[in-house]
């Protein structure tokens, strides 16, 4: 599914249009669509009081839409109009030919009468803005919202619904008005919106729902942005051959770990094993093989010479290099730690007389270590996967991590341009970018997976895919939603508190399987 800007959106309207589908078609289908999907959230709108706060413009007409199914499906429906609509409004008219009560912001000037709604109401709907507004709030605008969110912290139990966008929401760079409301749920409509993806003020959207309006197919499709599906996944997910041997699933090299960072081994491994990778090697000093070596007993060992505990000896780059041949994939990085001797370890393998030039996946302290090397993008293969949290993307684009964070979308994509490298720019809706300028980004925000070594599992598993044959991009995203899904998996059965990174490793083969068994049940369906 296609990620859109507002201009993006306007064309396809636009384009619609002109096949004979105008702007009161798409209306008629998105308050009805928003409609059926307020029902399925609450469980039933029969007898529930529900206001709909209408704007002026398109937004407010979906609204209006929306108040007459939810009318007829024997919901108590108020309408409070902030703004003028047209005296001949086809959908304003339907309301009031139902008898369902509308107020205007003109006979309400203290809001005397909001309140009461709000105090009848157990569901809001927000269809003033959507996108058709990115300037402050002001005005009676941001009066009735900051009503609605005074009920709102007074009475929990108030479910809020935001419709295309909560209004005050940038749809295209994610900011947010401080009055705009912290939704329950956000039903946008067609496509879901840049700006739902793009910072932390995201998170006012709650859960985000994208509904059909009736746009046809094939009109987004120079959109370069996309939400990463399950079809997406399955369809690229890498074959498992009857006649198969460990060597048809490739075999992948980790450099990862030290006396402090141990766990970051075992993680990024078997990150690498649970996706499916044939064979998986540890390279580590013998400090870190002697602890990790009773956990990780599928791996084999190339045990790297080291000065003292942990920390990689002169040599450890040159015997590193002479095994390489024989692997399909280096993922490094994950807990290596930025001791002087690690750094030019790693600087010796990447920068060296004999740089590696296999498919490379570059987690952590290896990206810290990036960050130092002038122009460094240009010494390493373009097909390079890089896997940076936004402070360490903010130390490779030389921004800072409120910058990378404002624009998640469009930092990663400008950088996988500049660098002609595959950027997973992680954290809540995670964004893998391609050189190419095609971008994917992951639908889930979990909190519990911001805790330590949840991204050594991801790099592994981008790693492990990378090895049976995906392309940078598609083991990037792969592996993104693999890890997205086991973290959804995990907070269902755990809660989102208390889960650690360990706990996704089991569950990646089972969201795999999962997904098998999904395209199996819809083969035989046919």
């Amino acid at each position: 599914m296609k990620v859109v800007t507002v201009d993006e959106m306007r064309s396809i309207e636009e384009a619609c249009a002109s096949i004979g589908r105008p702007p009161s078609v798409l209306m008629e289908n998105a308050g009805k669509a928003v409609a059926e999907q307020v029902r399925d959230a609450v469980g039933t709108v029969e007898g529930q009081g529900i206001l709909l706060l209408i704007g002026p413009g398109n937004n407010g007409g979906d609204g209006l839409v929306s108040a007459r199914y939810l009318h007829d499906r024997g919901a108590r429906v108020s309408v409070y109009l902030l703004g003028n609509r047209h005296a001949d409004d086809p959908n304003l008219k339907l309301v009031q030919e139902r008898k369902i009560t509308c107020v205007q912001t003109a006979q309400d000037e203290n809001l005397t009468t909001l309140g009461a709604m709000l105090s009848l109401a157990s569901v809001v709907i927000d269809a003033i803005f959507g996108t058709g507004r990115s300037r402050p709030l002001s005005g009676i605008y941001r009066k009735a919202l900051e009503a609605v969110s005074r009920e709102q912290a007074s009475r929990p139990t108030l479910r809020l619904f935001a419709l295309d966008l909560p209004s005050g929401l940038d749809a295209d760079t994610g900011s947010a008005d401080v009055a705009c409301l912290h939704v329950d749920n956000t039903i946008t409509l067609g496509f879901p919106k840049v700006g739902l993806f793009n910072a932390a003020e995201a998170a006012r959207a709650g859960q985000i729902t994208t509904v059909n309006i009736g746009i046809p197919d094939g009109l987004a499709d120079e959109v370069a942005v996309e939400l990463i599906s399950d079809a997406w996944v399955r369809s690229v997910l890498p074959k498992r051959p009857l006649l198969a041997n460990k060597g048809s699933f490739g075999r992948v090299m980790v450099v990862a770990g030290s006396e402090r960072y141990i766990g970051a081994a075992y993680l990024a491994c078997s990150g690498a094993m649970r996706v499916g990778a044939g064979l998986v090697t540890l390279a580590t000093t013998p400090t870190v093989q002697s602890i990790v070596a009773s956990a990780l007993i599928e791996t084999t060992y190339l045990p790297l010479p080291e000065t003292h505990r942990g920390i990689f000896s002169p040599e450890a780059a040159g015997l590193l290099h002479e095994e390489l041949d024989s692997y399909g994939v280096l993922l490094m990085g994950c807990g290596l730690g930025q001791s002087p001797p690690t750094v030019e370890f790693i600087r010796e393998v990447l920068f060296g007389q004999n740089p590696a030039r296999l498919p490379l996946v570059l987690d952590a302290d290896a990206l810290n270590i990036l960050a130092g090397v002038p122009d460094w993008w240009q010494q390493l293969p373009d097909g390079a996967i890089l896997t940076p949290h936004p402070g360490e993307m903010s130390r490779l684009a030389g921004v800072t991590v409120d910058e990378v964070q404002s624009d998640r979308i469009g930092t990663a994509r400008r950088t996988a341009r500049e660098w002609r490298k595959t950027v997973v720019l992680k954290g809540a809706y995670s964004v893998v970018a391609a050189p190419d300028g095609q971008c994917m980004v992951s639908a889930i925000a979990n909190p519990g997976l911001a805790s330590a070594g949840t991204g050594d599992v991801l790099a592994g598993a981008i790693a492990g895919l990378r090895a049976q044959g995906l392309s940078p991009s598609e083991a990037a995203a792969c592996g993104v939603y693999l890890h997205g899904q086991a973290g959804e998996s995990v907070r269902a059965r755990l809660g989102d508190t208390g889960m650690v990174a360990s706990d996704l490793l089991i569950a990646l083969p089972l969201v795999i399987k999962q997904l098998k068994e999904d395209i199996n049940d819809t083969t035989s369906a046919k």
